[in-house]
Order: structure tokens, then C-alpha cells, then sequence
């Protein structure tokens, strides 16, 4: 069987595959734009809630911002000159609505100490007060502690008496124990430990001194805790009085008499330029095996004025009416059951 060149037979030709058709593109602009919207979708509310959060911040910082322009505004309407009296107002509802207005805190006291050659020399003036009130002419403000440490104490006068009788009474025992002399850094180890345990509350400023077998020693307590260790040392409000004195005056090797008149000189300083100090000079010499206390060692301020007569007082109050109540008559026994109880 034979077939003529360029004929093509029905039974055994194949057609050739037709050509490829574009497919339809489906993606138009539209569909691309919601598919990335649906994609986007959580992005957008995380980003709502964010600027929900940023927009309340936004809000509190410009309200605080205004506020401070207003305060700014209204601080830049007070006088240069003169008194102002515009915290009065805020003053009188605070006070109102149970707040406590701040006080005032004041010493009142003059108190010093000095190292001599051989000796410590501690002296005080005798004047206590009770705000603008002076309630004891004559008060003792140097403290024993030992029979060769003494302390001199400014501030609260319960505070002071009871940190030094504390630690006196410590000071004591351990004498008993060991059996030998107390030593000055010992009471200002338990002095300084007891007023930092209660952080200023406590208000008792102590001049330490005393003599121990290591020499004469001078401390100050601050009511914080803190302490110092000088040649002199002053404390109270009446401290810069005294403070000059020492620094004009004070040199090394003084000797007894020269300490006692310094001191002296330094609590009269502090009681005539100090509102807080006053009346007597209180002077105590610390030595080696011996301690020697001045007890108005110098009277600054007598009484210029008494009355010639005198003062008479009557012996004892006049009785205007007398009545005797028995008790007995008071109260009625009654005898429920039982045994009387024999007296």
C-alpha cells in the first residue's frame, strides 16, 4: 500500500494539538484589594486598640499640661514686695479637715565639754522650757553614767533622762560581769546603737565625756545616731554662742581651772545671746579616779528685785463646812446564803 506525497489520509493523520488559549485573569484590581483587606483585618484593630491607649495618655498629658499653665499663670500674679497671704485660705481647710499644722522644734539648751591636759571638763546651763514657757529654772542636765563617765543631754527632757538611765543601768552590768571600768567608747557604742535603732525619734543630743585607761575622751551623739569625736564640742541652740567662744579661745593642754573657766564663759555666752538658755551654770570635772561636780558653779542672772517685806502665805486653808458620811450608811449588806465568814 502506497500513499501519494501530500495526501493526507483521514484513517491515519492526527490532527496537530490547537493552539494554547489565555486563561481569563480573575485577579482584577477589585478582588486584589479586598483579599489584602482581609488579610489586614487583625493588623487594624491591633492598631485601633493601640491608639485607643495612646489617645487617653494623650488626653491625661494635656489636662496635666494645662494645669501647669494654669499654675504658672496664677503664681505669676503674686506681688514682688511685701506678704503674701494666698496659702491661708488652703491653710485654714486643711486644717479643717484634721490635718496638723507643722510645729516647731526647739532645744533649749546650752551644752558643752572640752579636753584638758589631764581632765574632761562638761558644763550646762539649767534652764528648761516648754515652748515659750520656762518650766524650771534649775533643772540638772548632765547625766551620770559611770562613776568616771558623765553625759550631758539637750532635747526632749524625757527623752534624755531615759536613754541615759537606760544605758547607765547596761553600763552597770557589764561592770559587774567583767569587773573592771567602764570604758567611753563602750557607752557611746550602746548610746549611738539605741538612738539609730528609732531613726530621729528620739529627740536626745548628748556631750559624752569621760576618762578611761585609755585617757579622756569627748563625744557627741547626734538623736539620729550619728556621732563625732572632737577636743570640744558643743550642742543645743544655743551651740553657736558656745562655738565661739571655743574656737577664739581654745588651745591644747589647758589645764583644770583653765577648762572650768572656759567652759564657763562659753554657757554664758550661750545664756545671754540664746532665748532658750538661761539661769546657772552647771560645771563637772572628769579625772583619773575622781569626778567632781559644780552645781551652779555660777549664778549670771540672780534676782535683781525682792520685795522687802517678804512673801507670807497662810499656814493652811480655812474650813467653812464639816460633814462625816459613815459608810454604813452607804451601802446595805444583804446575806443571801452561806456562813457568815469569820473576821
Amino acid at each position: 500500500m502506497f500513499k501519494l506525497k501530500g495526501c493526507k489520509c483521514p484513517l491515519t493523520h492526527t490532527p496537530p494539538p490547537p493552539p494554547p488559549q489565555k486563561k481569563k485573569n480573575r485577579e482584577t484590581p477589585w478582588f486584589l484589594f479586598l483579599s489584602c483587606c482581609s488579610r489586614l483585618l487583625p493588623f487594624f484593630a491591633i492598631l485601633i486598640t493601640l491608639l485607643s491607649n495612646s489617645y487617653e495618655s494623650i488626653t491625661l498629658s494635656i489636662n496635666l499640661d494645662h494645669t501647669y499653665l494654669k499654675m504658672l499663670t496664677e503664681t505669676s500674679d503674686v506681688p514682688k514686695v511685701g506678704f503674701s497671704f494666698d496659702l491661708c485660705s488652703r491653710n485654714n481647710m486643711l486644717t479643717k479637715k484634721g490635718l496638723k499644722p507643722p510645729g516647731y522644734l526647739k532645744t533649749g539648751t546650752t551644752i558643752v565639754g572640752v579636753v584638758c591636759k589631764d581632765c574632761i571638763v562638761l558644763g550646762a546651763d539649767t534652764r528648761a522650757t516648754a515652748g515659750s514657757i520656762v518650766a524650771d529654772k534649775n533643772c540638772e542636765k548632765i547625766h551620770n553614767m559611770a562613776p568616771n563617765i558623765l553625759c550631758c543631754g539637750a532635747g526632749t527632757a524625757a527623752d534624755t533622762e531615759a536613754v541615759t538611765d537606760n544605758i547607765s543601768s547596761q553600763l552597770k552590768l557589764h561592770r559587774y560581769h567583767t569587773g573592771r571600768e567602764s570604758r567611753v567608747v563602750t557607752a557611746l557604742t550602746l548610746l549611738k546603737s539605741h538612738l539609730f535603732r528609732y531613726q530621729g525619734h528620739v529627740s536626745a543630743a548628748l556631750v559624752l565625756g569621760g576618762v578611761d585607761v585609755t585617757g579622756p575622751h569627748l563625744h557627741t551623739i547626734y538623736p539620729h545616731g550619728s556621732t563625732d569625736t572632737l577636743p570640744f564640742a558643743t550642742m543645743g541652740s544655743g551651740s553657736l554662742a558656745a562655738m565661739a567662744i571655743f574656737e577664739s579661745e581654745y588651745r591644747e593642754g589647758l589645764t583644770r581651772d583653765e577648762g572650768v573657766n572656759l567652759v564657763t564663759k562659753a554657757i554664758c555666752s550661750g545664756i545671754f545671746n540664746d532665748l532658750g538658755s538661761g539661769s546657772n551654770v552647771d560645771i563637772c570635772v572628769i579625772q583619773k579616779g575622781k569626778t567632781e561636780y559644780l552645781r551652779n558653779h555660777l549664778t549670771p542672772n540672780p534676782r535683781t528685785y525682792i520685795s522687802s517685806k517678804g512673801y507670807t502665805f497662810s499656814k493652811k486653808t480655812e474650813v467653812l463646812h464639816t460633814k462625816i458620811t459613815p459608810l454604813k450608811e452607804l451601802v446595805d449588806v444583804v446575806q443571801v446564803g452561806g456562813d457568815v465568814m469569820e473576821e
